[in-house]
Parts: structure tokens; sequence; C-alpha cells
């Protein structure tokens, strides 16, 4: 059972000062993959979409933008942007462990903040990732939908296919994001809590194993090589993309393993390498996936929306 305390004014005010001292001065942990990552994961998926899809969405050109779209939200993480950086900084990430402690995950963001609220916590403390994930494909669904429409009328397409290869790159980064262990769990950036193996409770082995390591170490070959074959996801995707998070954090303690052993430092070990591999391209391969779903998707008739209050 969860347990909070509620500070002062002023403690809570000196608490977000210090923090924002503390992420001013240390590396930036928080941006799954690096950008060479990002973009690694979000080119592999565009080149490998199938035949089945638009010829826009496969062109070198939107390969090209998918690609440098990758690492976006991190540009956005500024403190020359402050309140989208404090808004958006959560749908990075979540702290399984946390969420968990709950209940079931609800599939609608605000009943998962009212669940959070309810229990004296902020949701941005336990994180928001699979709810902005699921959000923004639904997104890139509805404008795969309207794409259909206007081509089937024989009307312009050119502005919904920028949408759609928007969508599709901002997919990618908290698609990429849920494929790096850390990012699921509260052992983010150092060890916590009961330590019997010796794991290291320092800073930096969040920054170091997605961004040094990744950069020097691998390329498009050897992460190609362990993307999994295409394949239609069934049934909700919410749950499947819960289950997917889920299966990325069976590997936190593998992290932690691999950096004691050096494997994270320099040229690392052929363990960790092909580790690093593999969840690379499991990002890789979900997001290929996810995109072509929405595809197949968003053929399904649905009722008009009624008019906005």
């Amino acid at each position: 059972m969860l347990t909070f305390s509620a500070p002062s004014r002023l403690f809570s005010s000196a608490l977000a000062t210090a923090g924002l001292i503390c992420l001013l001065a240390q590396p930036p942990a928080a941006r799954a993959w690096g950008n060479g990552g990002h973009r690694l994961i979000n080119k592999l998926a565009a080149s490998s979409l199938p035949a089945d899809l638009p010829g826009f969405l496969r062109s070198p050109e939107a390969v090209a933008e998918i690609e440098y779209l990758g690492p976006e939200p991190d540009r956005w993480r500024s403190p020359a942007e402050p309140e989208l950086n404090a808004a958006q900084s959560p749908e990075h990430f979540i702290d399984l462990e946390q969420a968990d402690a709950l209940g079931p995950l609800p599939h609608r963001r605000l009943d998962f903040e009212a669940k959070v609220f309810a229990a004296g916590e902020r949701p941005e403390k336990i994180g928001l990732q699979p709810w902005e994930t699921d959000e923004v494909w639904e997104r890139l669904k509805s404008a795969m939908r309207d794409y259909r429409k206007l081509a089937a009328g024989h009307r312009q397409t050119r502005p919904v296919e920028q949408a759609i290869i928007f969508y599709a790159g901002w997919l990618g980064h908290y698609v990429g994001d849920g494929s790096q262990p850390l990012h699921t769990t509260i052992q983010y950036n150092g060890w916590v809590g009961p330590n019997p193996h010796g794991y290291t409770t320092g800073h930096q082995i969040h920054w170091q194993f997605e961004g040094p390591f990744v950069d020097a170490n691998l390329g498009e070959d050897e992460v190609r090589a362990k993307m999994t074959p295409l394949k239609a996801i069934h049934g909700d995707l919410f749950d499947a993309y819960v289950a997917y998070l889920r299966h990325s954090k069976t590997y936190v303690e593998r992290v932690y393993q691999l950096d004691k052993a050096g494997g994270f430092m320099g040229a690392g070990t052929a363990d960790s390498r092909e580790f690093t591999a593999g969840r690379l391209a499991a990002g890789a391969s979900m997001l290929r996936d996810m995109i072509y779903t929405a595809w197949l998707e968003s053929a399904k008739p649905v009722a008009e929306p009624y008019a906005a209050k």
C-alpha cells in the first residue's frame, strides 16, 4: 500500500528548486536512447513498412522525416519552454511498481490521474507513458481514416499526408522509450531499496546505457537483424502496449547486471551489444506494427461524432 505525506508549501517549493538544480547539473538521463537511438528506431520502423500502406508513407522523404522526428519530444524538454517541459516530461516513462500499487491501469488518462490524486500522489511522479502513446496512436489512426476518405473522393490528400507522417514520427519516440527497460521502473537511474547484488546506486547508468554506448556501438545492420516479422496487433491496443511495457520491465535487472560487468563502457561486451541491439529492435518492430495496425483499423467505419459543446 502506498503512503504519502503532504509537505508544506515552503518545503515543496524548496524541493522543486533543488530538483531543478539537480536536473540542470546532471546528464540528460531521461532522454531514452538519446538522439541516435531514437532516430535509428524510427528509421528502421519506417523503412520496413509493408507495401500495402500508401506509397507516400514509404517514400524516402517520409522515412527521412519520420527518422528526424524520433527525438522530437526530447527537443521539447528545455528550460526555455518550462510549461511544455513540465506537462510532457511524465509522458516518457511509467514506474510500473507504483502504478500497479493503485490497481489495474485504466484505459483513459484522466481516470488514472484521478486514482493517483486519490492516493495522495501526483501523476508526474509515476509517469503517463502508455496513455500518451495510445493517444498519439489514435491521432495517427484518425488521420489515416481522413486520408482514406479524401483519397476515395479524389480530393487533395497532401495536407493529411503530412499529418500522418508527423504522427508516425511522434509516436515513434514513445514506443522507443517503452523498449528501454529503465523507463518502466523506479530503478530508473541507480538502484534504490535493498541491493544484495551490489548494483550501482550512482546516477550515470541510464544515460551511459542509452546514449554514449548506443551511439558508439550500435548501427542499422545489427538492430535490423533482430527485428521481428511484421504483424498486426489484434485486440485492444492499449492492453497490447502495456504488455509491451511489462515485457521491457523484465529486463531491468539485466541492465544493471551488464552495467556491473562494465558492459556499457567503451565498446562494452558482446553480451551488452547484443542485448542493446535487441531492445532497439523491439522498439522498431513495435512501432512498425503499430503504424501498420493503425492503417488497418482506419479502414473500419465509425459513426460521425456529435458536434462539440
